[in-house]
C-alpha cells in the first residue's frame, strides 16, 4: 500500500515528530507499506528522531505573500501527489490549512486528517477581546466545515471528541514512545517537565506552583526540558518567586530517556493539550504524574488517585499539593508508580499501529 503523510516539518523535537516516526517506521518495516512523508519548506535534512531508512521524503517549497504561498504549496502537492499515486493520504496538519486539502487537492485518494492537539491550539491568552472571540468563532467554523470532507477524522482522546460537531469521527491514541524493563528508582530528588516553553505548556503556572512546593522541600528541584523560549521570560519569573536556583531550564536533548529514569515526580501544568505524551513516557519508567485536567488527554491516561493525581485545570495550589504529596509519601510514590507502568502498556506501538493499519484498508476497501 502506498501511504502519504503531509506535514509541515518532521526534523524538530516536538511530539507530532516523535508519534510520526514511530507510526511511520512501524507501517513501512512491519506492515510493508510504502511510506512517503511530504514536508513544507523544509530546509534540514537532519531528523531529530529515528525514522525507518525505507521512508521516502519530499519537500515542498512555497514562499511569497499568503495568497501566493498557498497556490505554491497547493500546486507543489498536487504534482509530487501525482507522481506518487497514493492509496491513502494522511494529514497531520494542525493549522487551518491542512483541513482544507481535500477540497484544494479535489481529493486524489482516501484522506485521513490526523489532529494532535486541541481545537483551543490557537488560544494564546487567558483574557480575549470581543473581536477576538468573534475571529475564534469564525475559526472554529471554517474547521469544522473542511473536517466533513475528510473521509475520517483521528482524534486522541475521548475528550476531543467533544470538541468537534463530525460524523467521520474517532479515535486513536498515540503510540508510546519507548518501555524499559527498568523503572525509575524514585529516590532522586527531582520534578520533571517536558516540552517546549509556550503559553499552552503553562509553564508560568507550573512557577508558581513551584514556589509552594519549594517552602515545604527546599532541598527538591524541578527540571525543564524543551525549546527555550526569552519571549516567555520564564527565568525572569523564576528569580521573581525567588526559586531560580532550585528550577533548571534545559534545551531538549535525545536521551530523554535518561532524565525520565532519573525523576521521582512528573508534572503536566498544560492549558491545554492534544493527548499529553511525555505523561506516558513517564509512566513507562514508573513515574508518577501529577497534572492539570486541561482539555485533552490527562483524564484518559491518568486514572486519578490510582496511578497519578489529577487537579483541575488552572488550580495552581492543587497542583503544588498534588507534588507535595507524592514528595512526601515515598510508599504513596512508588504504589502510584508501579500502577503506571502497567497501566501504560495499553498505548504500546503494536496494538496502536495496528488500529492504523485497519483503518487504511478499511477505507481502500470502500
Amino acid at each position: 500500500m502506498k501511504l502519504v503523510y503531509i506535514v509541515n516539518r518532521i526534523d524538530g523535537p516536538g511530539g507530532l515528530e516523535r508519534v510520526l516516526s514511530i507510526k511511520a517506521s512501524m507501517l513501512a518495516d512491519k506492515y510493508d507499506y510504502d511510506v512517503h512523508i511530504i514536508t513544507l519548506n523544509q530546509d534540514r535534512t537532519d531528523l531529530f528522531y529515528e525514522f525507518s531508512n525505507k521512508i521516502v521524503y519530499h519537500n515542498v517549497i512555497a514562499v511569497g505573500n499568503p495568497i501566493l504561498k498557498v497556490f505554491k504549496y497547493v500546486n507543489s502537492l498536487r504534482k509530487t501527489i501525482a507522481s506518487i499515486n497514493p492509496d491513502v493520504i494522511a494529514v497531520c496538519d494542525d493549522g487551518l490549512k491542512g483541513l482544507f486539502l481535500p477540497i484544494l487537492l479535489g481529493k486524489p485518494a482516501p484522506m485521513v486528517y490526523e489532529r494532535h492537539v486541541s481545537r483551543q491550539a490557537g488560544n494564546s491568552s487567558e483574557n480575549k477581546s470581543i473581536l477576538s472571540k468573534f475571529k475564534i468563532g469564525i475559526t472554529f467554523k471554517l474547521m469544522n466545515f473542511g473536517a466533513k470532507f475528510y473521509n475520517k477524522f483521528v482524534v486522541l482522546t475521548n475528550g476531543n471528541l467533544n470538541e468537534w460537531r463530525l460524523k467521520n469521527i474517532m479515535v486513536i491514541p498515540n503510540p508510546l514512545s519507548f518501555y524499559p524493563e527498568e523503572s525509575s528508582t524514585l529516590s532522586n530528588k527531582i520534578v520533571l517537565a517536558v516540552g517546549k516553553q509556550s503559553y499552552q505548556k503553562g509553564y508560568d503556572r507550573l512557577l508558581k506552583s513551584w514556589q509552594m512546593v519549594n517552602k515545604k522541600f527546599p532541598d527538591w528541584t524541578l527540571h525543564i526540558y524543551g525549546t527555550i523560549s526569552k519571549k516567555e521570560n520564564l527565568d525572569g519569573l523564576a528569580k521573581t518567586l525567588n526559586i531560580k536556583d532550585i528550577v533548571n531550564f534545559y534545551p531538549p536533548v535525545k536521551n530523554i530517556k535518561e532524565k525520565y529514569k532519573e525523576a521521582s515526580v512528573y508534572v503536566l501544568s498544560s492549558r491545554y493539550e492534544g493527548f499529553g505524551m511525555v505523561l506516558t513516557e513517564a509512566m513507562a519508567y514508573g513515574v508518577p504524574c501529577v497534572a492539570f485536567n486541561c482539555p485533552y488527554g490527562p483524564s484518559d491516561i491518568i486514572t486519578d488517585k490510582k496511578n497519578g493525581i489529577i487537579v483541575p485545570n488552572g488550580d495552581v495550589k492543587g497542583l503544588a499539593l498534588g507534588v507535595i504529596k507524592l514528595i512526601n509519601n515515598e510508599e504513596l510514590r512508588k504504589n502510584m508508580g508501579q500502577k503506571a507502568k502497567i497501566d501504560v502498556k495499553r498505548y504500546f506501538p503494536e496494538q496502536i499501529v495496528a488500529q492504523w493499519d485497519n483503518l487504511f484498508q478499511s477505507l481502500i476497501k470502500k
